[in-house]
């Protein structure tokens, strides 16, 4: 899955670089997202994981800062926000992960 995030990225910086790009996803697509634009280590993401359950419809954004680095990065902006969705009045849900089989 990383190896196809990694692609779809590639692909998205090519064709659409300088343009905002929207990218409607699950959890686990958010986190490997988190893990490949922030470069984090595994055990960061995994601890990401275990502390915070994504909401469904919330947002995960990044904004492009220019003056990071050589060519500019993209830092986060926000994670996990659902306040577009407290502020309708809709209630804010989230599907835990499934329980780890016993070996």
């Amino acid at each position: 899955m990383i190896l196809r995030l990694r692609s779809a990225l590639d692909t998205v910086s090519l064709h659409y670089g300088g343009e905002r790009v929207l990218i409607v996803c699950h959890q686990v697509i958010v986190y490997c997202l988190r893990y490949l634009i922030e470069c984090m280590t595994e055990e960061e993401i995994l601890t990401i994981d275990r502390t915070n359950e994504v909401a469904n419809c919330s947002v995960t954004s990044y904004a492009f800062e220019a003056e990071r680095g050589r060519r500019g990065k993209l830092v986060l902006d926000r994670f996990n926000f659902v306040a577009p969705l407290e502020d309708a009045g809709a209630p804010v849900t989230s599907e835990p992960d499934a329980p780890v089989a016993a070996r």
